[in-house]
């Protein structure tokens, strides 16, 4: 369609008269065919993200502002989302927007300007380490409270080294080892992956002491400046240092694979350093509070005592009221004793002098005499009763020895046997008729068990539920809640979820009680 004016379309002129809809078409054919595929290079300004899902923003750069929009499933598929001030490389096609008279952008996809290839290097070289484990939290160690050196790998000429160094010596100051590296150009992988692996040989013991805890800074850039940082050898020198490792790499905004693998990272340097050492001013005024707080607790604890020991005090009695009583009867026994001796002995002098009159030699002779007398009346009897008492048991032994004939014998023993084998006959036949009488009731006992058991209530076509430890369910809510059910028929046991847990097997001689019937009737 031509929409060249000829210079002759007047008032009344031939010129053909478009609606706003069709030129609105026309303009919009002419700009999705000239640029149905364009890759712009801008800055991002405003950006807006509705509840529809797309994204509004615009390209701009220092004369000119260009409207972008991406739809839906567009902006789900980018692998970067444009922020505000990034300078990217947008790539989409050309179209109109007839409802507001402005052309604008449908973007597919956003990269980074200049950094597309080095961000998808990076995330590939991310997803590498992190499927080998060297991002996992647990090979994170802690840091040491109180490191007595630091080694710093940083260049000895930027600003972070005096940050870091003016902030150590503020807080706490420690020994500091500097280990000189170029943190950025293709020679700053390679030193600072030997700086690490260099502060690690070190010999606790050695001329130079070895570092407890290392910082790797840098100042802020762009990813190229900071690229350094995002090789692989400076990541797993930080993952293999035995040294607990801060990374304060760039500042907040800035992210490098150093600070995946490393033990923690600082958002700049000088929070590096104050991560690494404590206030010594604030250990001073803790120990100092420690301190007051042990001498109060020592003197609040001995008046407690004190105050404890007065109160036991205040309750014993005094020591003279403890000796009064035991004063007052020694004293009194003491008194009395004198008395009670001349007693004693005027009572002793009268029992002996009873004891002497009886020990007179007249009287002791006639004792004597008559002691002898009864001895020898008393040996005169003796020889008759001894012939006597001889006499006696010699009967009783013939007695028993005419009891202890042969003969005798065999008709007592033959008489015995008969007694023995008459009762023993009667012994038998009571066992015999009592082992009948039992075995009868229990064949009865056994008939009306089988009669009355839970088995014959399931052949006419009840069952029992038991829950997964074998214990029989009787309600409803029971058996909601177990978490298998073992249901019993007349012919066997089905199992409905979990198999139940197995039943303990009865000892050896021991029956197992019969299963719960309360269930059953």
């Amino acid at each position: 369609m031509d929409l060249i004016d000829d210079g002759k379309g007047g008032a009344g002129g031939n010129a053909h008269e478009f609606t706003v809809s069709e030129l609105s078409g026309a303009v919009k054919r002419a700009i999705e065919s000239g640029f149905g595929h364009v890759r712009v290079r801008a800055e991002v300004g405003r950006v807006s993200r509705p509840r529809s899902g797309h994204m509004y923003f615009d390209l701009k750069d220092d004369r000119a502002v260009l409207s972008a929009v991406s739809w839906k499933g567009q902006v789900a598929r980018m692998q970067v989302q444009p922020e505000e001030g990034m300078e990217v490389i947008a790539t989409g096609r050309m179209t109109t927007f007839p409802g507001q008279s402005k052309y604008q952008l449908i973007v597919d996809n956003v990269e980074p300007a200049g950094a597309g290839a080095l961000m998808a290097l990076l995330e590939k070289r991310k997803a590498m380490l992190r499927a080998e484990g060297l991002f996992a939290a647990e090979r994170k160690r802690p840091l040491p409270y109180l490191p007595r050196v630091v080694g710093v790998v940083t260049s000895p000429s930027g600003a972070v080294i005096r940050d870091i160094l003016h902030r150590l010596r503020d807080r706490f100051p420690v020994h500091v080892l500097i280990w000189p590296v170029a943190v950025q150009g293709q020679t700053c992988a390679a030193e600072v992956s030997r700086a690490i692996a260099g502060f690690n040989r070190l010999s606790p013991a050695g001329a130079v002491p070895r570092p407890d805890l290392l910082i790797v800074a840098r100042g802020g850039g762009s990813i190229e400046d900071l690229w350094g940082f995002n090789e692989e050898i400076v990541a797993r020198a930080a993952a293999s240092s035995e040294i607990p490792l801060i990374s304060a790499v760039g500042h907040e905004t800035d992210t490098t694979l150093i600070d995946f693998v490393s033990d923690r990272r600082a958002p700049t340097p000088t929070a590096a350093a104050e991560l690494a050492v404590p206030v010594r001013a604030e250990l001073t005024g803790w120990v100092a509070d420690m301190r007051a707080r042990l001498i109060r607790a020592q003197g609040q604890a001995i008046l407690s005592r004190r105050q404890r020991l007065s109160d036991l005090a205040r309750a014993l009695p005094r020591p003279e009221r403890l000796t009064e009583t035991a004063r007052q009867k020694l004293d009194t026994w003491g008194e009395r004793l004198p008395n009670a001796l001349r007693r004693g002995v005027a009572a002793r002098r009268v029992a002996l002098s009873d004891c002497s009159g009886a020990l007179r030699p007249g009287l002791l002779r006639r004792r004597i005499a008559e002691d002898r007398q009864r001895v020898a009346d008393r040996g005169a009897r003796l020889p008759s009763s001894m012939t006597r008492n001889v006499m006696q048991h010699r009967r009783q032994f013939e007695t028993c020895a005419a009891r202890l004939q042969p003969a005798t014998l065999r008709r007592e023993t033959l008489r015995q046997r008969e007694a023995l084998e008459k009762l023993a006959n009667r012994f038998a036949e009571a066992a015999r008729r009592s082992v009948e009488s039992r075995r009868d009731r229990l064949a009865t006992l056994d008939r009306l068990r089988e009669t009355l058991g839970y088995r014959e209530t399931l052949a006419r076509g009840y069952a029992v539920v038991r829950d997964g430890n074998g214990a029989v369910m009787t309600r409803k809510a029971q058996a909601e809640q177990a978490e298998s059910l073992a249901i019993e028929f007349a012919d066997g046991t089905l199992d409905q979820g979990a198999s139940p847990a197995p039943r303990k097997k009865p000892s050896a001689g021991r029956k197992e009680p019969p299963p719960e019937q309360g269930s059953l009737f």
